[in-house]
């Protein structure tokens, strides 16, 4: 009997046991609406987890009854830690939303070194990345103001009173960098000056830039690197979001984008970006505008359609509209073309297409096209300048793996015609009669990739491909990649090598010094510019996990140009002589970048850039004008969690640039001095993803001198004297010999300000 009972007893033991520990604990991880895999989800308590699946899917068995503390950390991410109670037969699903650590992009995926999508530590192409975060720091209208903070990287101000300006990547001029939106070229010639306003904020992913050549991969242009903006995937992006701000110089910009679903497979993004800015300001005292007005609508659409076995399918414009001024504090529209008020007035119009379509076959096979128009209907001063551009293009890409090797081949096509109302696009014929004559441009292309994974801890990249251009010819662009890595990933090397080249397009970049009465005469034919470029490139990573990491990016680089085509306006001031540089020109320099993040509320992006940019010309060697010596850039942010703040500060320090003076007796000072624009931001995040963010841009107000347009009160040159060969000399009233001149810039107008904005996120 006693044996029964005491069976009996070890039976309700086990039983009670088996009970107590049938309890099972499952839910999915996401980030977003995306499902994270192979995410490790742990019990601190019981010293128990799992993995999620490829659907971000995770299951825990034989839990016992009680609170436990979850923790999920994920590379990319910051952890999340939760505390959860399990009751008897629990069986709860638990969802799981990571969020994107903004400073920790160790396996983000890149597309623009390859053209295909690959592990950042995997690409044998040096590429950075910055996501829609980073540039919350620092909140700006658009996206080439955004710019300022990346290392390397400046947003140059060509012009005092219209504000127009281009990208400069390690000191070389802005028609040496490719701007892409999702991979296609779709910013370039006029929309290089006019055209990089007006990409909605609430539509971008991440950009991300490839310093040196990239020519092998994307042809003429991609010289002294790219910039790919990359969108939102309609299917992945928030149901609705939002960013309204303004500033106390009553600025006003609007950024909306919204999801909309069609049925399974049609998935729609759409955003708008406005601003608004109508108050002429003249802090330095000279008469004109400190800032140029703007009225501006940007409108972006993009469809994606789901395939069967996945093949991808998207199209996506974008129109932009912009109306902007500057000038004279009294100027308005009716003095628009006249010389009673000078004012500088610009009406933008551009559309632009694009889209990717896989083919059908068992191979992966991709055709993407572009195509863009740009009317341009500026007035400078009495001068006016009409110029119509059209840029079609496309290419197929065909992906192939053959074991050790990932192949790419490619054809491409571009079409480039343009017209304006300048001698640019005159012709004379033999009695001397003008005539109107558009420049056209054909520029097909073919090119191979080879991307060879020798081990896991090397691979060689090898590229070659071929253009030909009906002016020049055929032109060959190599490059050759070798990356090596350590097997935790922790060390990087890649050594780069490549070939770039340029087909310039002289009208579309000098259009305003071709707004006057000179003949442009050619004194040879003009040869496609080349660079050779070599980059060493070492990312060093020193980290625990998410919430302790240290990383060091290092990189030395040169360029070597040849063909450099410079404009000569002082041989005969009637002309302007355009030929190929005797000579060459040359960007060396050293660039380090450090990311660290310090437990959970301290984290700092920073950078520096030291280099030496010049050209040689007949033996003589001379830095390039509005170039700095070297360049700092800073984000700080420090979170506090219980109130739910997020203290930014950002900023910038340049070196000293050389000026463009007028002339021998100009007074002005050759070279800039050191500058830096500085900037501080708090955001209070509430419930339902409601941010509300206010800081002061520009805290040092840091502007140039007030004299940076020489002789402001006489903008038609009214009180010049001119020589027989029209050069300005030297009068009692005018001295110096100058003549009216907005192009002696370094630096932006704007001062000191406030800002204020609501940020909100519907998921």
């Amino acid at each position: 009997m006693s044996r029964i009972l005491l069976l009996t007893f070890f039976l309700l033991i086990y039983g009670l046991a088996a009970k107590a520990q049938n309890n099972t604990l499952y839910g999915k991880v996401k980030s977003g609406r995306e499902p994270l895999p192979y995410v490790i989800v742990f019990i601190e308590e019981l010293k128990k987890g799992a993995q999620t699946d490829s659907s971000g899917i995770f299951k825990i068995d034989q839990l016992p009854e009680g609170t436990f503390t979850i923790k999920v950390k994920a590379i990319g991410y910051e952890s999340l830690t939760k505390q959860i109670t399990i009751t008897n037969h629990y069986s709860e699903e638990l969802l799981l939303n990571l969020t994107e650590d903004k400073h920790l992009n160790l396996d983000e995926v890149v597309v623009s070194g390859t053209l295909k999508e690959i592990s950042r530590p995997e690409s044998a192409v040096p590429v950075e990345i910055y996501n829609s975060c980073f540039f919350k720091s620092n909140p700006t209208p658009s996206l080439f103001e955004s710019l300022q903070n990346i290392n390397g990287v400046r947003p140059q101000v060509n012009c005092n009173i219209c504000n127009t300006g281009d990208i400069h990547i390690n000191g070389l001029e802005g028609p040496y960098t490719m701007v892409l939106i999702d991979g296609m070229p779709i910013v370039s010639g006029l929309a290089s000056v006019y055209g990089l306003t007006g990409i909605p904020q609430a539509i971008i992913e991440r950009v991300e830039l490839v310093k040196g050549p990239a020519s092998t991969l994307y042809g003429s242009e991609a010289v002294g690197g790219l910039l790919n903006v990359i969108t939102k995937s309609p299917d992945k992006a928030p149901l609705f979001a939002g960013d309204v701000s303004t500033t106390n110089w009553k600025e006003l910009n609007t950024d909306i984008s919204t999801r909309v679903g069609i049925g399974k497979n049609t998935h729609i993004l759409a955003g708008i970006n406005v601003f608004n800015y109508q108050t002429p300001i003249d802090n330095n005292g000279d008469g004109f505008t400190d800032v140029t007005l703007q009225q501006r609508f940007s409108a972006f659409n993009k469809w994606q359609f789901i395939r069967k076995e996945g093949r991808l399918f998207s199209l996506a414009g974008r129109y932009v509209y912009e109306d902007r001024w500057g000038g004279d504090m009294r100027w308005k529209k009716q003095f628009r073309g006249g010389d009673s008020l000078y004012g500088e007035s610009i009406y933008t119009n551009r559309f632009e297409w694009y889209g990717t379509y896989q083919l059908p076959l068992r191979e992966k096979i991709l055709f993407q096209f572009s195509a863009n128009r740009h009317e341009q209907n500026s007035y400078y001063g009495t001068t006016p300048y009409m110029g119509l551009q059209h840029i079609g293009f496309i290419q197929v890409l065909w992906f192939k793996t053959i074991g050790r090797h990932d192949l790419l081949f490619g054809s491409a096509f571009r079409y480039t015609w343009y017209d304006d109302n300048t001698v640019a696009t005159t012709a004379f014929d033999a009695t001397a009669y003008p005539k109107n004559q558009p420049s056209q441009q054909r520029l097909p292309g073919a090119f191979i990739q080879d991307e060879w994974k020798i081990n896991s801890n090397h691979k060689l990249l090898i590229g070659l491909r071929t253009d030909h251009n009906h002016l020049h010819g055929i032109v060959l662009t190599p490059r050759l990649n070798y990356k090596f890595n350590t097997s935790d990933q922790k060390a990087i090397l890649r050594v780069s090598t490549g070939s770039g080249y340029r087909v310039a397009n002289i009208f579309t970049e000098d259009h305003a010094a071709l707004t006057g009465a000179r003949q442009v005469v050619f004194k040879e034919t003009l040869r496609p510019e080349t660079s050779w470029n070599i980059n060493i490139n070492s990312v060093t990573s020193f980290y625990k996990n998410s919430s302790n990491s240290v990383h060091l990016d290092m990189t030395l680089f040169y360029t070597h140009f040849y063909n450099r085509i410079l404009p000569d306006y002082e041989t005969n001031p009637n002309q302007i002589l355009y030929t190929n540089l005797d000579g060459h020109a040359t960007s060396k320099g050293i660039s380090i970048n450090i990311d660290a993040t310090i437990g959970k509320h301290f984290k700092v992006m920073a950078g520096s850039t030291v280099m030496d940019v010049s050209v040689t010309r007949q033996g003589v060697t001379r830095r390039q004008p509005l170039t700095e010596q070297y360049t700092g850039t800073w984000t700080i942010g420090y979170t506090l969690a219980r109130p739910g703040l997020t203290i930014d500060y950002t900023g910038n320090i340049y070196g000293p640039m050389l000026l463009p003076l007028l002339g021998p007796l100009d007074s002005r000072p050759s070279e800039s001095p050191v500058w830096s624009i500085q900037n501080i931001q708090i955001t209070k995040r509430f419930k339902n993803k409601i941010e509300l963010y206010a800081g002061i841009k520009n805290l040092l107000n840091y502007t140039p001198p007030a004299n940076s347009i020489a002789r402001a009160f006489d903008p038609f040159d009214k009180q010049v004297t001119f020589d027989t060969q029209g050069q300005a000399i030297p009068t009692p009233n005018n001295p110096e010999a100058l003549t009216f001149d907005p192009n002696y810039v370094f630096a932006p107008n704007q001062g000191i300000r406030g800002f204020i904005g609501l940020r909100f996120t519907l998921p």
